[in-house]
């Protein structure tokens, strides 16, 4: 699934609406992009989808992770592998310790170490279009079963079950599906 976003409401959109179709199982999200790329805005708004105050999500460029308990119950946890170069480094912090039934894991620079995550997972790249600082255009691809599911739940909720006409989130939002996935 490939869309556009042409501002940071209609993203933080996209991520709230992610974060509604989570199944109980939890969701490993790999987020890829370049600096400033908006990874840390997109979980912000997976966070206020869950739930949790998105004031209080940071990037966790330099702590590896951080973890936000939600209403629900749910956890997010919010990993950065900007600063590591092994799998091992990835273990030390901790990760699958993150990997509990039900987390929604959002993991920065997934791409830096793809080997060391669960081999289920959604893959979301992200990239600044050019000649705008606020436009982004987004990749999705689903890697196993469960992710293809939520992938398709997502896709589903922004073409036919989102309110775009909410105040912020802007009507600019584009929505064209990928080939073959």
């Amino acid at each position: 699934m490939r869309f556009r976003c042409l501002g940071v409401e209609a993203t933080r959109g996209v991520s709230m609406a992610l974060s509604q179709v989570v199944e109980a199982s939890g969701l490993i999200l790999s987020l890829i992009g370049p600096l400033g790329a908006g990874k840390t805005a997109f979980v912000k708004g997976l966070a206020e989808g869950l739930g949790i105050d998105p004031s209080g999500v940071a990037s966790p460029t330099f702590v590896i992770a951080n973890q936000y308990p939600a209403r629900s119950g749910r956890r997010l946890a919010h990993v950065d592998l900007y600063r590591l170069a092994t799998a091992e480094e990835l273990e030390d912090v901790g990760f699958l310790d993150l990997l509990e039934p039900g987390a929604v894991v959002a993991v920065e620079w997934g791409d830096r170490l793809p080997g060391a995550l669960p081999r289920d997972r959604l893959e979301l790249r992200i990239d600044r279009d050019a000649g705008s600082e606020e436009s982004r255009s987004f990749s999705a691809s689903a890697t196993g079963r469960d992710s293809q599911r939520v992938l398709e739940a997502w896709e589903t909720r922004l073409r036919e079950g989102f309110d775009w006409s909410l105040p912020g989130t802007g009507l600019e939002f584009i929505l064209e599906r990928a080939g073959n996935r």
